[in-house]
Parts: structure tokens; C-alpha cells; sequence
């Protein structure tokens, strides 16, 4: 008679390894899929700037548009050849399309807007409007 010992917490093991699969996958997918640039803004004294990092992006290949106080980027980052070498295939960088939508305020000069890509970084300046001396204004009360 065959006797076989048996073990609570396999089934939890291999479910445990079913999910790891399905997740690492998952993720290797993304990663390959996926762009998303990173983005950094802040406000100057005459000015709000964005910097957005494209590397490998061509200026051809971006578009910034500003429509009713959403600004807009859209851009591919189009993949390079793989290098396959006999010991080792590793591709890290991630490739894809991407859109980034961002309110804007309405004190914006949108006819002035300056946007340049420079060494992998887009930077994008949005010049304030001039403010006018009629944004207070004394009511008399009677």
C-alpha cells in the first residue's frame, strides 16, 4: 500500500504561483505597450511651464494644442531596432502613443504659447495675460 503525506498548503502554493504568473505578464506587457512621459510643472512670474520628458521622440511626432483652457499633448514614440545578440534579448524602454490633457487657467496668452523640443524634454511656456487695472473696481454705495 502506497501511502502519500499530505500537504495542506499546496494548493495555496500553487495557486500563489498561478498569480505571480499572471502578474509579471501582465506587467511585461505594459511595460513593452505603454508610454507614458513624465511631466513637471510650475509657475513662473510671467509664465507657467511644462516639461515633459520624450526621449527618442521626434518634433514630428508631437502635437501640443490648446482648445477652451485644456492643453493637449499627443505624440508616438516609435520603436528602434532590437538588438538580438546570441546570449541575451532585453528590451526595456517602453514605446507607444500617448495623451496628456491638462486645465489650464483663463489668464492664459494663447497666441503667445512657445513650445520646444530640446535634448529628449519638451518644454512648453504659456505666457500670462497682462493684467488689466479694471480687475477691481470701488462701487459707490448710495
Amino acid at each position: 500500500m502506497l501511502l502519500t503525506r499530505f500537504d495542506p498548503f499546496k494548493e495555496l502554493r500553487t495557486l500563489e504561483d498561478r498569480i505571480d504568473d499572471l502578474v509579471s505578464s501582465s506587467f511585461t506587457k505594459n511595460v513593452l505597450a505603454d508610454f507614458t512621459p513624465s511631466i513637471n510643472t510650475r509657475e513662473g512670474e510671467y509664465a507657467y511651464h511644462i516639461d515633459v520628458d520624450l526621449p527618442g521622440v521626434k518634433k514630428e511626432d508631437i502635437t501640443v494644442k490648446v482648445e477652451n483652457n485644456v492643453l493637449t499633448l499627443k505624440g508616438t514614440r516609435k520603436t528602434k531596432e532590437e538588438i538580438k545578440k546570441e546570449d541575451y534579448y532585453k528590451m526595456e524602454s517602453s514605446f507607444g502613443s500617448f495623451t496628456r490633457s491638462f486645465m489650464v487657467p483663463e489668464n492664459i496668452d494663447a497666441e503667445n504659447i512657445h513650445a520646444e523640443n530640446k535634448d529628449g524634454v519638451l518644454e512648453i511656456t504659456l505666457p500670462k495675460k497682462a493684467l488689466t487695472s479694471d480687475t477691481a473696481k470701488q462701487i459707490e454705495v448710495k
